[in-house]
């Protein structure tokens, strides 16, 4: 009988044990999939350089398809446009991680600023030079003794003028085709992934001279500040990798889970626009670059970096060349540093 009653008492506790933490059971099995719960994920603001739109469709996909949130991250995309810069809003507090070009955190960094180059969004740059199709300026070398609307102290500017002993002049950029679509003799910088769309929506035949083409060829990359990396290097490890899967998702898979989205935040935008500036990223392979040149996504060539900045040097635009252990976080990088 003592025995009989060891074995009741004992039932009667595994019971009321069971009753008592049949919540926190509940939570474990709410989470089969392996996604961290939002108490352990880390928080990053991401800055973009604009308003959402195909430029930025793999980070809204790795945001729309959970990506990130796999990855143990909070991604909260924050939306630039013609007001502060990116780097402004990274000095000021508003952001964590922003978008840049590698020439451009070089010129930073020798500027004296804090920031640090964490990994590669495109390979290849989209700017370019936009002409209508009558212009009889076919090369980089016809751009002798013409205006061209620009962003003013452009990298490209020098190079150009120095790489084809050319000159000309530089009017700055309003960030519309207005004065284009009005003067056929007009030129201006563009983004081979936008204004062309807008020139032949209004009647126009645009060409272009893609700026990459013409040996002047940096990367898109994120940037962050050292203070940042020093203090969350697995997350922004974790960031670059989820970014990198999801870019190579929108170019090679279904891209409507990004487009909804990019929809959703930016209004104005339309399906058109997007699928054209998606088919220009495949075409021109800005994003996973030449498989022959042994190109992909998300891949960071020392190469490469060290010849960028020797040209900023050629241009006179860095006063010595800049090791690249102080322009990158190369335990960030990781895999996706290539000699």
């Amino acid at each position: 009988m003592a025995f009989t009653h060891l074995r009741l008492v004992s039932a009667l506790f595994l019971l009321l044990t069971c009753a008592l933490f049949s919540t926190g059971c509940e939570r474990k099995q709410a989470n089969p999939g392996g996604t961290p719960p939002a108490a352990t994920r880390h928080s990053i603001r991401f800055q973009t350089d604009w308003y959402p739109q195909a430029e930025h469709g793999g980070f809204y996909q790795a945001l729309a398809k959970g990506f990130y949130r796999e990855a143990g991250l909070d991604v909260e995309i924050i939306s630039g446009g013609p007001g502060a810069t990116v780097a402004q809003r990274m000095i000021s507090g508003a952001a964590d991680v922003g978008m840049s070009r590698s020439d451009d955190v070089a010129l930073f960094i020798a500027d004296g600023k804090p920031f640090m180059l964490i990994g590669v969004t495109f390979q290849h740059d989209p700017q370019a030079i936009l002409l209508h199709e009558e212009n009889p300026v076919n090369t980089f070398a016809d751009l002798n003794g013409k205006t061209i609307m620009a962003v003013p102290g452009s990298a490209w500017i020098n190079f150009l003028k120095t790489r084809y002993r050319i000159d000309f002049s530089i009017i700055p950029s309003n960030f519309g085709i207005a004065r284009f679509m009005a003067d056929r003799n007009f030129i201006q910088q563009c983004f081979i992934t936008n204004e062309p769309y807008y020139v032949r929506a209004n009647g126009g035949r645009p060409k272009t001279l893609l700026i990459s083409d013409s040996g002047f060829d940096p990367y898109r990359v994120y940037m962050t500040t050292r203070r940042f990396a020093r203090d969350n290097e697995t997350a922004l490890r974790a960031f670059v990798a989820a970014s990198n899967r999801g870019w190579a998702d929108f170019i090679n898979g279904d891209p409507s889970p990004a487009f909804d989205l990019i929809v959703a935040r930016n209004p104005q935008m339309s399906r058109d626009f997007l699928a054209y500036g998606r088919d220009s990223l495949r075409e021109h392979h800005l994003v996973a670059g030449h498989s022959d040149r042994g190109e992909s996504v998300g891949q960071f060539s020392r190469k490469r970096m060290d010849d960028q900045i020797r040209t900023l040097v050629d241009l006179k635009l860095l006063k010595e060349p800049l090791p690249l252990e102080k322009l990158a976080d190369l335990s960030i990088l990781g895999a996706s540093l290539k000699d």
